[in-house]
């Protein structure tokens, strides 16, 4: 018996890759894996194409590309985060997950009501939590967080260089009076 997966358009996050660098083949193939709708700064365009993807949507100013059928081209001087962000907003997805250098939510904090926004990097995961968040981690799992405010959690502990690890395998919890609390996790 086969089984068969019906995912609704935008049902999923849509993937934006602004940077590709090194990044994991492996874990790119998990963030494609229910084919979500795959953005792509032009610079990082025929990269993209070389690795066999299929891209929907090209956001940046070189035009002198080859292009695959039925793609989308975004004209802009830069592919900056927020030009990408805004237009996902506007086709009404509800999260992204962006592939980047950098895991910095500096530029992107204003859309956090709008999307939910995952960045990853070569080396972290690093998403916005709002407060009462938990989260199943196994025993050892670390944490690099950007303390904004004082903040409680449960297990968890604080190392000497500002990591902090999971005790035991269960639950964590985060409560803080932000709106919004950044963590990255180790990939």
């Amino acid at each position: 018996m086969s089984s068969h997966h019906i995912v609704r358009e935008k049902q999923e996050p849509a993937l934006y890759i602004h940077h590709l660098g090194n990044f994991d083949d492996e874990l790119l193939g998990q963030l494609l894996e229910w084919s979500p709708t795959l953005v792509v700064a032009a610079e990082e365009y025929e990269k993209a194409i070389s690795l066999g993807l299929k891209v929907d949507v090209v956001i940046g100013a070189d035009d002198n590309l080859q292009r695959q059928e039925n793609t989308k081209w975004i004209f802009s001087a830069t592919a900056n985060l927020q030009k990408v962000v805004k237009y996902l907003i506007a086709e009404k997805y509800p999260a992204v997950n962006i592939i980047s250098k950098e895991n910095k939510f500096d530029d992107l904090v204003d859309f956090l009501p709008e999307i939910n926004i995952v960045l990853f990097t070569e080396t972290e995961k690093s998403y916005a939590v709002k407060p009462g968040f938990s989260i199943w981690k196994p025993e050892g799992t670390i944490f690099h967080i950007d303390i904004i405010s004082y903040f409680e959690t449960s297990n968890l502990k604080q190392e000497e260089n500002g990591d902090f690890v999971v005790l035991k395998d269960g639950f964590v919890s985060f409560n803080f009076n932000t709106d919004y609390l950044f963590l990255s996790e180790l990939l």
